[in-house]
């Protein structure tokens, strides 16, 4: 038996029909990305607003053992046609890094808001000690011991935002307190420093303890230098983020925070523990990329110089803004499954359905996500979630009523609706599995279709007689 029709309209044509206004609907369903991308920007900008005079993404270096020495360096020169070759004593800096350092951080984690924005900020405690060896190979680096100056040594901290630290950073060198100095060093630079006479490094190891508070926000970073780095960090936040080029050796999380132990060897690294250089040379922490472009950050830069670091993020357990972009990113299925049950209604049952019912239902579906965006800024993304569809759920399934002339067919549209934003909820749960589950869907929905119009002659006219 097949189903003939005859009238004005064909199913084909009205399935062409349906396909326009589903592409006409894809203007201002890409509109509503747009407004997702304004309102996150606009985040961003309140997060940096708030965080302005707090500290931003925190990276710590150091400490290293900076001494002068002096060096010969040859130049020629031609004069009167011929070469010739003089020697000069130059200025230079041999940079020793600790053969071992051990450094304990307690990060403790605060909400800032302004109006319905907020962000993370944070007060680290870093405690430590360090010891520094006079390696005995220092000719092959090309520094002869004897034009070392060790009294005017100088022990170099590096912290990327400065603004951060706190009033009363503590260093001591074998038990005495060493009087700290801004900068990265004497040639400037980003941290502290004090000046120490290494004198006795040459008989014996120095040992440095040292403690000191700053100020950041979202994440914190540790540049390993030492022959053997050790970092402790432990926090209240109970959603932390390990990036950077090492991940801790041990850690814990949970819903009372975290804790994570890393341990860098300078094999790892591939960097000698001595170096050398003019003076005023950056630090480590002036070498490393602005986090987003926008500030001292802890993103290592990328090319032969890059600094490597481990480091740790307090992210927000949920993204509002990036679930409801990935929401977005299914309206146009939200759109299809309605209108094809729809146009199955139309084709089979009769009803009429026109080209303005189909456009209005389609942006009563395009509004959920707005209304998804606007709660969630508000009361969370899950409440927002339930809110936003129970409403679109329920204003397209009392219009289907008066379109279709039945509760009982708008029931079903409305039962497709609610089984659809369920749907669309578990592939936001369950990111790594949300392709197969949609094409799942999607083969489901292509074979209730070919199934349920399988009689349907697509070319006849409507109210033709059924054989």
């Amino acid at each position: 038996m097949v189903l003939k029709f005859d009238g004005e309209r064909t199913p084909s044509f009205k399935l062409l029909l349906l396909i326009v206004v589903g592409l006409a609907l894809t203007i201002p369903l890409f509109s509503v990305w747009l407004l997702v991308y304004d309102r996150q920007t606009q985040q961003q900008e309140a997060t940096n607003s708030i965080t302005a005079g707090w500290g931003g993404p925190q990276a710590m270096a150091g400490p290293v053992l900076v001494i002068p020495y002096r060096a010969n360096a040859t130049e020629t020169l031609v004069q009167n046609g011929q070469s010739v070759s003089r020697t000069s004593q130059v200025a230079k800096e041999l940079r020793l890094a600790p053969e071992a350092v051990q450094v304990s951080t307690d990060l403790r984690p605060d909400v800032r808001k302004r109006s319905i924005y907020e962000a993370v900020v944070y007060d680290a405690g870093v405690s430590g000690t360090a010891r520094f060896v006079l390696p005995p190979d220092l000719a092959r680096a090309g520094v002869d011991p004897a034009q070392m100056d060790l009294s005017r040594a100088e022990l170099r901290f590096g912290l990327s935002d400065p603004r951060g630290l706190g009033s009363n950073p503590r260093v001591a060198l074998g038990g005495r307190a060493l009087r700290l100095l801004p900068g990265g060093g004497s040639g400037g630079g980003r941290g502290f420093f004090a000046w120490v006479d290494a004198s006795g490094l040459a008989s014996q190891p120095l040992v440095v303890d040292f403690a000191y508070e700053f100020r950041g926000n979202a994440s914190l970073s540790l540049i390993p230098q030492a022959g053997e780095t050790s970092w402790t960090v432990k926090s209240s936040w109970p959603s932390p983020s390990f990036g950077g080029d090492f991940l801790p050796g041990t850690r814990s999380v949970g819903s009372k925070g975290f804790a994570a132990t890393y341990r860098v060897g300078n094999l790892a690294l591939g960097r000698s523990l001595v170096s050398t250089g003019d003076p005023g040379a950056s630090n480590m922490v002036e070498r490393l990329a602005p986090q987003n472009g926008t500030g001292p950050g802890a993103t290592p830069a990328a090319g032969a110089d890059a600094v490597q670091a481990a480091s740790i993020s307090l992210i927000e357990p949920v993204d509002l803004y990036s679930q409801v972009n990935r929401a977005t990113k299914y309206g146009f299925l939200f759109i299809v499954f309605t209108f094809l049950a729809l146009l199955m209604f139309d084709v089979i049952g009769g009803v009429r359905v026109s080209a303005v019912e189909y456009l209005l239902m389609g942006a009563a579906l395009i509004l959920f996500f707005v209304l998804l965006l606007a709660f969630a800024e508000v009361i969370g993304f899950t409440p927002a979630y339930v809110l936003a569809s129970a409403a679109i759920a329920g204003l397209n399934t009392a219009y289907s009523a008066a379109v279709l002339g039945s509760w009982r067919r708008a029931g079903l549209i409305g039962g497709l609706l609610v089984g659809l934003y369920a749907v669309l909820y578990v592939l936001l749960s369950l990111e790594a599995y949300s392709l197969v589950i949609g094409s799942l869907l999607l083969f489901a929905a292509l074979a209730g279709v070919m199934y349920a119009t399988r009689r349907v002659d697509w070319g006849a006219p409507r109210d033709a007689a059924v054989d």
